[in-house]
């Protein structure tokens, strides 16, 4: 498979988790996340795509470079955040506790990892 495809796939992947996720406010997004948490963990998980498509383009490509791996750790690290945040959700904290500050999500904000990550694989393959 080529990079160009390999590229426009992750663009797709990163556009559905946006989508899932999508929501007015930061509160309204970390809802979704919980919705979803609730119904099964392991659809949770599946709702990540990215994080799983990134390992196995590590893996198909052999590539471990730094912008490869900064994408893998950053996207282990907004799974292991978000599961701390639904674990207390599930105990009972109040989400304001927990996220005192409601930011709007802009278009812009909502949809910058679609073109972050992207952006950092092209670096990791070298095409820029």
């Amino acid at each position: 498979m080529d990079i160009f495809s390999l590229l426009l796939i992750f663009i797709a992947v990163e556009f559905f988790e946006s989508n899932w996720q999508k929501s007015d406010s930061m509160h309204g997004l970390i809802s979704n996340n919980f919705k979803m948490y609730k119904k099964s963990i392991f659809l949770y998980f599946t709702l990540h795509l990215s994080f799983f498509y990134t390992i196995f383009i590590s893996i198909y490509m052999n590539n471990f470079s730094f912008w490869m791996s900064s994408i893998l750790v950053i996207k282990f690290l907004d799974i292991a955040f978000k599961l701390n945040m639904m674990q207390k959700l599930s105990h009972g904290l109040p989400l304001e506790e927990l996220m005192p500050i409601n930011l709007n999500m802009t278009p812009l904000f909502r949809y910058l990892n679609v073109l972050i990550y992207p952006l950092s694989f092209v670096f990791a393959v070298g095409l820029a």
